[in-house]
């Protein structure tokens, strides 16, 4: 039996050691160009260039033929995307599931939904992988996944909200803080919806604030990755506070891909962590 994960690109993974994986890639759209979420993408570039641009600017998810061929060549297929409450991704995935398992009748496939986006996704990820490499069933992995995506969350801290608004992600009126006089939001994903719930102002307080904040929802020592935005400075600054108090954590930092630097934008951390 041939085992597969299979992620869209707002995991922030294109590839993955250990076991096969393929990632399916969303795309960034403005009036003049389409962005295609590989690790090919110059992402810097990217921003700089929808930062310029006029009109107005969006997302597409991966289609069903996309999800499809992604799953070829697998018997055991598990797929994570973004959150179902913000994209048609997990709909397009679930349709690609029941169209590959009647193609092939033998074939078993499970779409995560992660309720999220980027690093928390990644642990999502890791934790498939690890079951798979004890040699799991399944129906063990399925059950056990399940039960994992009770025990993670997302934070996110953000020097501009426009992309997110602009695409109907958070209200507009919160949108207009984010940056002026050097406000910046924190916030986190909560039930597959992006909540700003602080205004802070400064971001050695915001990244102060975003520990606080794990910990209040649970986290007590395990795994966390961090993805930024062209922001390295902030994160190795949570990382340090992180590790200051609890310097057995299995941490990792890492970069926003395309589909997570649009919405997060310049300066943007997400944090996603075991609680």
């Amino acid at each position: 039996m041939v085992y597969k994960i299979v992620s869209d690109s707002s995991s922030n993974l294109y590839d993955f050691g250990d076991v096969d994986f393929k990632s399916v890639p969303l795309k960034i759209r403005t009036a003049k160009k389409e962005y295609v979420d590989n690790p090919e993408l110059d992402v810097e570039k990217m921003v700089a260039e929808i930062k310029e641009t006029k009109g107005k600017s969006g997302t597409s998810c991966p289609n069903i033929g996309e999800w499809l061929s992604a799953f070829e060549g697998a018997d055991v297929i598990f797929a994570v995307t973004i959150t179902s409450r913000l994209s048609g991704s997990f709909a397009s995935a679930e349709e690609a599931a029941k169209i590959y398992m009647d193609a092939h009748p033998d074939s078993k496939v499970f779409v995560v939904d992660s309720l999220s986006t980027g690093p928390e996704m990644k642990l999502i990820i890791e934790h498939l992988r690890d079951e798979m490499l004890l040699e799991k069933s399944f129906e063990e992995i399925r059950d056990s996944v399940t039960e994992y995506t009770k025990k993670t969350n997302l934070l996110f801290s953000l020097e501009s909200l426009t992309n997110l608004a602009r695409n109907g992600r958070v209200n507009p009126a919160v949108a207009k803080i984010a940056g002026v006089l050097g406000i910046r939001i924190l916030g986190a994903a909560t039930e597959g919806v992006l909540d700003p719930f602080h205004k802070i102002r400064g971001e050695s307080k915001t990244i102060a604030m975003m520990f606080e904040e794990m910990k209040k929802r649970g986290f007590s020592g395990g795994k966390v990755r961090i993805d930024h935005c062209m922001n390295p400075d902030a994160a190795k600054i949570l990382s340090e506070k992180i590790l200051g108090e609890f310097p057995d954590c299995d941490l990792e930092i890492g970069r926003n891909g395309a589909l997570c630097s649009f919405y997060a934008e310049r300066g943007g951390i997400l944090a996603g962590f075991e609680i």
